[in-house]
Order: structure tokens, then sequence, then C-alpha cells
């Protein structure tokens, strides 16, 4: 019986009926430049807030919250995708000149407003920790992108397939309900590193296996592999942790880190 399951016989047995409506965003999520292709459908309420969207986000995608993060909104190009079902491209540039709607045409930047945080001219920023999916757009097929660590540039992209009230447990969420891959490893030089440590490890011999081993500290590791039942057990937690981390400077408890070192894994 699976994590989700489990979770439900609970509130069967305990005949907890506090069921709500709530808004519910289903969506599929890509780690980018990457191959075989990791990815993940997940569901999440809509009362989180961006910045719950991306610790999600790094759950599902086994980052560990030790760089910065922002999810962008290509406004413009959502925009021009909108007015083509309708005008014509010259027509929508005419348009646009005339009335000066070139700041309008900018990206969104959701980010948390941290002080060495760089700031471009070239977006529109808005806090990550302030504003809710709920309040931001319920629009199908709506693209996101996260960016992870701007040095290495892990980037996920995330496209709203569905949005719809329900009545569930808020605690259910965030729930992964497909996917396919392990994730990413922290400061291993992007995607490009991430293919390098995959060859590795699949021949299992030879100095640079020998190198990552001594550094991951592991024998074995399968970068195709997915455990949703872990998955969903860790989302249940994890996001938490890395809010108290993000927003407002606390240290892990050691309890906290043998849940994200997976130490329950461990015996």
């Amino acid at each position: 019986m699976d994590i989700y399951c489990k979770k439900v016989c609970y509130y069967e047995r305990e005949g907890v009926t506090n069921m709500a409506q709530h808004k519910i965003y289903s969506f599929y999520a890509e780690l980018l430049d990457y191959n075989p292709k990791i990815w993940r459908r997940f569901q999440i309420n809509g009362s989180k807030t961006m910045a719950n969207l991306g610790y999600t986000l790094m759950v599902m995608f086994e980052m560990q919250a030790s760089h910065l993060f922002c999810i962008e909104y290509d406004a413009g190009a959502a925009f021009m995708k909108d007015m083509l079902t309708h005008h014509s491209k010259e027509d929508i540039e005419r348009m646009l000149s005339k009335n000066g709607y070139d700041d309008w045409k900018k990206p969104y930047r959701f980010e948390l407003p941290f002080e060495d945080a760089e700031q471009f001219e070239d977006y529109k920023y808005y806090d990550a920790g302030k504003i809710t999916l709920n309040r931001f757009s319920d629009k199908i097929g709506m693209e996101l992108m996260f960016n992870y660590d701007y040095g290495d540039d892990w980037r996920v992209k995330i496209v709203l397939e569905n949005c719809e009230k329900q009545e569930i447990h808020a605690g259910e969420l965030p729930r992964v309900l497909q996917g396919e891959g392990y994730g990413i490893i922290e400061d291993c030089g992007g995607t490009g590193g991430l293919e390098e440590i995959a060859k590795a490890y699949k021949k299992k011999k030879g100095s640079q296996y020998n190198e990552y081993r001594e550094w991951l500290g592991i024998d074995d590791l399968d970068l195709a592999a997915f455990d949703i039942d872990d998955m969903n057990y860790r989302l249940k937690k994890v996001p938490r942790i890395y809010c108290d981390c993000y927003e407002y400077g606390l240290e892990p408890t050691k309890q906290s880190i043998d849940l994200l070192t997976r130490k329950y894994k461990k015996g």
C-alpha cells in the first residue's frame, strides 16, 4: 500500500471529516537539457506561494536548498501567444509600439528578497514569499521556468495542465502523481556534470568513478530511479524545512537533518 493510500485509510479510521474546497493546481515539470528525461506530474494547493512552489520543486528534483532560486514567467510571450489567435503579428507590434507597452512585456521574476540577489532591468520583480498561485494565474497551459543555483543553472520548465476546485484534505498536498528519473546532484556543474556522473556510475570502474564515489560517499547511484512513495512522504515534511531556511534564516535541527539525509531509510 503506498503512502497516499495509507493516509486516506488513516483519515477514515480516525473519523476525520474536515474536508474543504481547495483550488488544486496540476503541473508537469521537466528538467531541461538532460537526457533521459527527468520529469514529474504533481499537484499543489493554489493557496501556496511561489516560494512554496519552488520548495516543492526542490524536493522533487533532489535539490538541497543550498543556492538561490527564482521562478520566471514570460508575460510578453504569453500575451503574444493569446493575441496571435485573433490578430497578425504585425498588427500586434504596431499596437504595442503606439501604446508604449514595452515595460508591460517584461518577464516576471518571483524571487525572495535577499540582499545579495542581483536584479536586472529586463525583469519585473515580485516577492516569491508573498504571491500565491491563486493570486497569480490559473490559466491552463501557463508556462513557468524554475531556476536553481545560478552557477550550475539548473532549469525546470513547469506547465499548468489543470486547475480545479476539489474537496480534499489540505494535508494531502503537495503530492506527486507520476515521474521518472532521480533528480540532480548538487554542485556537479549542471546537466553536463550530471551526465558525466551517470556515465561513471553506469561503468562502475575507472578513475572518474572512483572520484565520484569518494566525493558522494556512495558506491551505487541510479539516476533513472524514481521512488514515488518516498517522494510523497518527503513532500509532506521537507518544504517546511526549506521555508524555514530561506525565509527565516533558521538552521535545520538534527531531526530535520536526519530527514533530509534519509536516515529513516538506513534502519
